[in-house]
């Protein structure tokens, strides 16, 4: 057993350490965030800033990013990486992960999601509740895929895209990076980097620029 840090104590905090609580795996749990006066979350400390991460290297073999900013949760989990904290796999009991697929270092998978055989989940994903992965994805570093969201079989989702709560994604489509699937979306053709889709099927509603993260 040994200590959890979990960068950011926010709704994503809470639910890493809930779930991190459920897995037993650790015997202490802290949190790093940035607002001010924040002194515990759901009983555990909040015991610096987000940049205090080399503060308590010796403190704690494990850490955890908790962040949803996509862009924002990769750059925090390569910064722990150069550290030499070990960043783990945090998977509710009750999710359904099947022991033929490949799990990134830095992703969550959470209560009631599926991850099917031969599927691949890249480093710091969140897979949030009741969401589905099927056979063969591919599933690349920084992806949000909402509650609900279903995807399809051989499907290939770029970097930083964003999969909204309720969608469905039909079987051997790419979806590009940085893009997103708005809330409630059918997709059944590709969608290229850097675009909004939106509707039933889902058309692109927006250009987003190079800029956004």
């Amino acid at each position: 057993m040994s200590s959890l840090l979990i960068l950011g104590a926010g709704g994503q905090g809470k639910v890493v350490a809930d779930i991190a609580l459920m897995l037993d795996k650790w015997d202490s749990i802290a949190f790093l965030d940035d607002k001010e006066d924040l002194k515990e979350v759901i009983g555990f400390p909040v015991i610096g800033r987000l940049n205090d991460y080399l503060l308590n290297r010796d403190k704690f073999k494990y850490a955890f990013v908790a962040i949803g900013n996509n862009y924002l949760r990769l750059k925090w989990i390569e910064k722990l990486d150069k550290a030499g904290f070990i960043i783990p796999v945090i998977e509710h009991p009750k999710s359904m992960v099947s022991k033929l697929s490949k799990i990134k270092d830095g992703t969550i998978i959470t209560m009631g999601a599926a991850v099917n055989v031969c599927a691949i989940i890249g480093k710091g994903c969140i897979l949030n509740s009741c969401c589905s992965v099927d056979h063969d994805c591919i599933i690349n570093d920084g992806v949000h895929i909402s509650p609900g969201a279903h995807i399809g079989g051989t499907v290939t989702i770029g970097f930083l895209a964003h999969i909204g709560i309720g969608s469905n994604i039909s079987n051997n489509i790419t979806i590009g990076s940085k893009s997103i699937v708005a809330a409630g979306a059918a997709v059944i053709d590709d969608v290229p980097d850097n675009v909004m889709v939106a509707g039933v099927p889902a058309k692109i509603k927006k250009i987003k620029s190079t800029e956004d993260e």
